[in-house]
């Protein structure tokens, strides 16, 4: 216990080093007379809150426990689709909210009446809070994608998964005033230990069937070819509206206004996760 105390206590020292020497911190010596780090990324600055964990195309190649393997260990807690005995899809969209691209996103959901279910990042969420109010305002359903989108495998620590989603379910609430029991893992990464420690938290986790790509250097029809020729009833589809600082989801939006028309022609529905797989969205 010490040993994992003091480990602990080094990590959080160097976490401060790193943003401090990226530039997201000032020190005391830049605020005299105030103890506390200054967080000085503004809604004006271009650059997001970093990915902890490191961009999609430089993760994604690591290989965790599969998803289906944990689907079929965990099959109440760990979904990667719904059922199929209805045309039902679910539209997926994480690592948000994103100034640029979360608006343009909801922009064509509301144009088609479509809702979405969208994974948030906490330390976004904190920075971006109307744009978590609107997501719900409009109908979407809120998920918990960790504070700071870490590689929940390669740091191997349920304790930094504990303090993950416990910071962000209190910038959640204290934005929308509940606490969802929906959960992502960044990249889709866990191991069994976390998969238990997420059963034992009371969340629902939340993986996919579908995977658009969007995060690849791909154009819209690539995208909607990706997720046309996938989807089957139950689907879950995963997309993006964030990513790492400089992320362009210009493409993402653009391959909606393909996917959207094209699904609802052959005749599917689109519902939230919670709704795809009737499991609560809110914890009591």
């Amino acid at each position: 216990m010490k040993k994992k105390i003091i480990r602990r206590i080094l990590l959080s020292f160097a976490a401060l080093f790193v943003l401090q020497t990226a530039g997201f911190i000032k020190t005391q010596a830049e605020n005299p007379g105030d103890s506390s780090p200054v967080w000085w990324w503004t809604k004006e600055k271009e650059e997001l809150p970093p990915l902890k964990g490191g961009p999609e195309e430089e993760v994604r190649e690591l290989n965790p426990v599969s998803n289906v393997v944990l689907q079929q260990e965990y099959p109440d807690f760990v979904f990667v689709k719904g059922p199929d005995t209805a045309n039902r899809v679910a539209l997926t969209f994480d690592d948000g909210p994103d100034p640029d691209f979360s608006p343009l996103v909801l922009d064509v959901l509301k144009e088609y009446n479509v809702p979405a279910t969208f994974f948030l990042m906490g330390v976004r969420s904190g920075v971006y809070p109307d744009l978590v109010r609107r997501m719900a305002e409009e109908g979407h359903e809120i998920g918990n994608h960790t504070y700071w989108h870490p590689d929940l495998v390669e740091e191997a620590d349920v304790d930094i998964l504990v303090d993950e989603v416990n910071r962000t379910e209190d910038v959640l609430e204290d934005i929308l005033g509940f606490r969802t029991s929906l959960f992502r893992a960044p990249y889709g990464f866990l191991y069994r230990e976390l998969v238990e420690e997420l059963v034992d938290l009371n969340y629902s986790v939340i993986a996919w069937d579908v995977d658009s790509l969007d995060w690849q250097k791909i154009t819209e029809e690539e995208i909607a070819e990706n997720v046309l020729s996938q989807v089957e009833p139950g689907s879950i589809i995963l997309m993006h509206d964030g990513g790492g600082p400089g992320a362009d989801r210009t493409e993402t939006v653009d391959s909606l206004r393909i996917i959207i028309p094209e699904l609802l022609a052959q005749g599917y529905e689109f519902v939230t996760v919670s709704e795809l797989l009737n499991i609560p969205a809110v914890r009591e």
